[in-house]
């Protein structure tokens, strides 16, 4: 035990150098909102792609097909209705087939297809949906709360776990997370959602609770998702540009 804490506490610190400046770029992009916050979180899409494709390199799935729809997504959410958003995704099946089969070989064509389409509809719809939450009324500050009660409760998780966590959450999938953990990640996401509500007289305390109820609840299965897929592709991290704490799919 008193091994874990160390390797922790050495953890913790470039783990906050890291954050720092990913914390100034998630605000000047939220700030600006429009086309620099669809920019913004398309290149970190772009990569959190780039990582997933990566790892499902044993298939060769068509990596230019999975970015040219996030792109044409992300522009269909911006300047267009959600209509336009399943046109795109309708439109590019053809496209991925064809991609798929220019391919040197054409094996596991079928597998190739399903993992872009997995990428697309797993990191392109959240990136959609990030874009329409941002174009709401105080859909700046909403962006924050979210991320505010994601990254809180992910804090809250990891230190609630380290010194509470006895019952294993998910051993099969994650042996380190655990319902103590989980338990704190879901109470200071909520808490933290409410805390940010104070200081918006749009949002009412209720409401406040009960949307980072919501998000305190979204973000450790959409963690446990990406943890079951790492163990089963044997992998500790799905990238490296976010140092200690992983690549974008860790952590978006």
């Amino acid at each position: 035990m008193a091994v874990r804490r160390e390797r922790g506490a050495s953890d913790l610190a470039p783990r906050i150098v890291v954050a720092l400046p990913a914390i100034v770029f998630a605000l000047v992009i939220v700030d600006q909102g429009g086309l620099v916050w669809t920019i913004g979180i398309g290149a970190l899409g772009v990569i959190a792609l780039g990582e997933l494709y990566m790892l499902m390199g044993r298939v060769r799935p068509p990596a230019l097909a999975g970015f040219l729809k996030l792109a044409a997504m992300l522009a269909a959410a911006l300047y267009g209705e959600p209509r336009h958003v399943i046109m795109v995704l309708v439109a590019s099946f053809p496209l991925t087939f064809w991609l798929a089969t220019l391919r040197p070989r054409r094996a596991h064509v079928s597998w190739a297809v399903a993992v872009t389409y997995l990428g697309v509809l797993w990191i392109g719809l959240a990136m959609v949906h990030a874009v329409w939450l941002r174009e709401l009324p105080h859909g700046d500050g909403l962006v924050i709360d979210v991320l505010v009660a994601t990254f809180i409760g992910d804090t809250c998780a990891y230190f609630g776990g380290r010194m509470y966590g006895r019952t294993p959450l998910a051993p099969l999938i994650s042996p380190n997370k655990t319902l103590e953990g989980l338990v704190a990640g879901v109470l200071g996401g909520t808490l933290a959602f409410w805390a940010a509500g104070l200081y918006q007289d749009w949002l009412t305390g209720p409401h406040a609770l009960l949307i980072g109820a919501l998000v305190a609840l979204a973000a450790p299965v959409g963690d446990l998702f990406e943890s079951m897929m790492k163990r089963d592709l044997e992998v500790k991290d799905t990238g490296k540009l976010f140092g200690a704490h992983g690549g974008v799919l860790d952590r978006l």
